[in-house]
Formats: structure tokens, C-alpha cells, sequence
């Protein structure tokens, strides 16, 4: 039986793995991976191609997603792969 902490983070990996699946279709990338920094409370995201959009284009695919799901970073930084 899972203890309350397992499930908690089941959720959170699951969350994480939806908005790489949801970044990667957005930006049409191949390769995704993602880091998180606890001791300031943010998410790392590398996606492959990201340097071919704007920065404005950057924002208007991605913040919606970030709106959708409720992940409680303080930043999320996307970052080419």
C-alpha cells in the first residue's frame, strides 16, 4: 500500500509527464527532459527546437498550459534541449 507521500508524488509525476507531453506536441519536439530544483522551487524544462520559436510564440503556446495544470512551482523555465 502506498503511503500518502508515494501517492502525492504519483500525482506530481504525472502532472509533470502531461505538460512534457503537451510541450512537446506544442512545439513539435522530439526530445524533452525536465529538472527540478527544490531549494528554489523550480522546474526546468528542455525541449528540443524551442530555439526556432519567439519568445512571444514561446509564451502564447505555453502559458496556457501552465494555467491548466496546477503544479505549485515558483518558476518554470523552458530552455532549448
Amino acid at each position: 500500500m502506498q503511503t500518502k507521500e508515494e501517492h502525492e508524488y504519483q500525482f506530481f509525476k504525472q502532472d509533470i509527464d502531461l505538460l512534457l507531453k503537451a510541450l512537446k506536441d506544442s512545439f513539435e519536439s522530439n526530445e524533452t527532459n525536465y529538472h527540478v530544483d527544490d531549494l528554489n522551487n523550480s522546474l526546468y524544462i528542455y525541449l528540443e527546437g524551442l530555439e526556432e520559436y519567439s519568445e512571444e510564440e514561446i509564451v502564447e503556446y505555453a502559458a496556457p498550459l501552465f494555467k491548466v495544470l496546477d503544479l505549485d512551482f515558483e518558476h518554470i523555465f523552458l530552455l532549448p534541449f
